[in-house]
């Protein structure tokens, strides 16, 4: 099997540190993401850095057709995958009433669709040789709703619901999928949501957040909170009825 990871969202914070890793573990690498620019510096630093191989794809997974291409692109380099890390995404913050349309669409292209058919593509040859490593990304807020953030929070929550799914249907199949929910994490993605950060959780650096979702695809665990905070948090609004805890994100969410 080839030691090959395909990242999606992989030019900055989580993706980008999930690139780090694997580079730095041998991992050859192919680097999606909408900058063609920034992706081509990406790749000129890791090939320095760790003298492994390299591809970029530049595509906006927000777009339907995609996913398929980015396949279609690999198979033409004969670069097969053995891990997919399904990091790529962003949210849409406000009243669910007076957001705009377009974009919602278009993040739930991104954040579930896109990751569902890049799921199917590469799982199959994966499933071929009996080897591979699924990790998605999802959040926190994937365990409660989320008001001010509702389709974002719904969104997660689907991809976490999927990836438990997938993960006892692939039992003895010798491949795995790990379902990474991360809490507040020092990136791009509170400026790209029209949002402030919160101020009532400090955010993990994001190098960290993908240790952790490393060594738990390694493992083939389904599900990893990030951070032991998190956990609790996420414990408590479990037990919680339902209405509290979406009672309780409101008030979080309506500050920023």
């Amino acid at each position: 099997m080839e030691n090959n990871a395909l990242i999606t969202g992989a030019t900055a914070g989580i993706g980008f540190e999930f690139a780090e890793l694997l580079a730095s573990k041998g991992h050859s690498l192919a680097l999606v993401a909408r900058d063609s620019a920034r992706l081509a510096e990406r790749r000129r630093t890791l090939e320095s850095r760790y003298r492994i191989r390299v591809l970029t794809v530049a595509r906006d997974l927000s777009d339907p057709a995609s996913p398929g291409e980015i396949f279609q692109e690999l198979q033409r380099a004969r670069f097969s995958i053995s891990i997919l890390v399904n990091n790529a995404g962003s949210g849409v913050f406000g009243p669910f009433a007076t957001g705009d349309a377009a974009r919602e669409m278009a993040m739930l292209q991104l954040n579930l669709v896109s990751l569902v058919q890049l799921t199917k593509l590469f799982l199959k040859p994966m499933l071929d040789i009996r080897a591979g490593r699924i990790l998605n990304v999802a959040s926190t807020t994937s365990f409660q709703p989320g008001p001010y953030l509702a389709l974002y929070s719904a969104s997660k929550a689907f991809v976490q619901s999927f990836s438990c799914a997938l993960s006892v249907e692939l039992q003895g199949s010798g491949v795995t999928v790990t379902c990474l929910c991360p809490g507040g994490t020092r990136t791009e993605f509170q400026e790209r949501a029209g949002m402030a950060a919160s101020r009532t959780f400090r955010p993990m650096p994001a190098r960290r957040v993908a240790e952790i979702g490393y060594a738990a695809m390694i493992r083939g665990r389904p599900v990893v909170v990030a951070s032991w905070k998190n956990k609790l948090m996420v414990a408590a609004s479990r037990r919680a009825p339902i209405m509290w805890s979406a009672r309780a994100a409101a008030k979080v969410n309506r500050d920023r």
